[in-house]
């Protein structure tokens, strides 16, 4: 069982982030997810957060206490609940909008500019597709192809193509930051 959890700041997609990445699980790559979403009374411009379990088996309990991992694309929401990530855990952080405090030496951290992205592909409000690529890429809990196939539905119909988009354009920062780890292990 992984336990995971999207955050950010209401009005980025995070709780759009733990459907689409449900779906993608549940429908196309054959596992059993949860979502639980959670944000607070202000909803835009506030802390939120979506947390997913994932499993090969059914899901008995939908919450999660200690994520494996956790994905922040705010400085508020990294502050939040990155103290709740386990031991050993993986943090995936969008670079420009946060600043590493006090992280634990077991915990793996993967950086990718995903609003500065989506602001080159165009529109600012993709950079969660742009972070859900890079997650897909870096964390390789759901396939690529799963999640490209949970869009729609979940984003609009004339934007599917910039989403796309944006979902290739993490992925494949997210492929080569995997690569070039790779080598400087050798």
């Amino acid at each position: 069982m992984i336990d995971i959890r999207f955050s950010g700041l209401g009005g980025q997609g995070i709780v759009r982030c733990g459907l689409i990445s449900g779906k993608a699980l549940s429908l196309y790559d054959n596992k059993h997810a949860t979502m639980t979403q959670s944000f607070g009374p202000e909803a835009r411009g506030s802390a939120c957060s979506s947390q997913l379990v994932v499993s090969d088996e059914r899901v008995l309990y939908p919450y999660i206490v200690a994520p494996q991992i956790l994905v922040s694309m705010s400085q508020e929401a990294y502050e939040k609940y990155a103290p709740d990530l386990a031991k050993g855990g993986t943090l995936v952080i969008d670079k420009d909008l946060v600043k590493l405090k006090n992280i634990g030496e077991d915990i793996k951290t993967y950086a990718v500019p995903s609003t500065r992205f989506a602001e080159e592909l165009g529109n600012r409000i993709i950079a969660n597709l742009v972070m859900l690529g890079f997650f897909t890429a870096v964390t390789k809990i759901v396939s690529a192809e799963a999640m490209k196939k949970a869009l729609p539905g979940l984003v609009p119909d004339r934007f599917l193509d910039l989403n796309i988009r944006a979902f290739d354009k993490g992925y494949n920062h997210g492929e080569e930051i995997l690569k070039e780890d790779k080598q400087g292990k050798k």
